[in-house]
């Protein structure tokens, strides 16, 4: 154990345990659902107000995927705000179906310098993962630079402002309520 109680494995620093995880996994699902089910009006009620939810976006493969998380990276808004936009990251095809993942220093292939990941399943039972929600999750973990869990509160802090940067006010609110319901942030 390091001082700062983060671990080391392979000579990389290794976040707190994220004892949170499966709570917060819990509330993103239910997300996810209020997206799903909304009618066809995106309107909704949420802690007693009428929302409109913005449409979501679907990928259709992994460069898709890629170019979205160039272009988001590249919002204005979004490197004002957070340091680590300027840092790239790449987006490759995950082997399963059912996690998406961000690794912040992966290897280049050649021996060349690391650099962030996402890793996204794509096949026909991984397609879940192929949709704005989850590859802004995985982004929020890209920009999140506090130290804590992975799923902590810094990360819940900055997936929220990035959802409310990309998709809106709306989408940032109802991720604020159902998390907060849960009792997460």
């Amino acid at each position: 154990m390091l001082r700062d109680g983060l671990s080391r494995r392979e000579g990389m620093a290794v976040s707190p345990r994220d004892t949170g995880r499966a709570a917060f996994y819990d509330a993103e699902r239910l997300v996810h659902r209020l997206f799903d089910n909304a009618p066809s009006s995106r309107t909704v009620q949420l802690a007693g107000a009428e929302i409109t939810l913005p449409a979501e976006a679907r990928f259709a493969s992994i460069d898709a995927v890629q170019d979205y998380v160039r272009r988001v990276l590249d919002l204005p808004g979004v490197r004002e705000r957070f340091p680590r936009a300027a840092e790239p990251v790449s987006v490759r095809k995950r082997r399963g179906r059912r996690q998406a993942h961000y690794a912040r220093r992966v290897p280049v292939s050649g021996g060349g310098p690391v650099e962030a990941e996402i890793a996204i399943p794509s096949d026909s039972e991984g397609r879940w993962a192929l949709r704005e929600l989850v590859v802004l999750h995985e982004v929020a973990h890209h920009l999140d630079d506090t130290e804590g869990p992975s799923h902590g509160r810094g990360f819940v802090l900055t997936l929220i402002e990035l959802v409310g940067l990309v998709l809106g006010p709306e989408a940032a609110f109802v991720y604020r309520v159902v998390l907060a319901d849960s009792g997460i942030g």
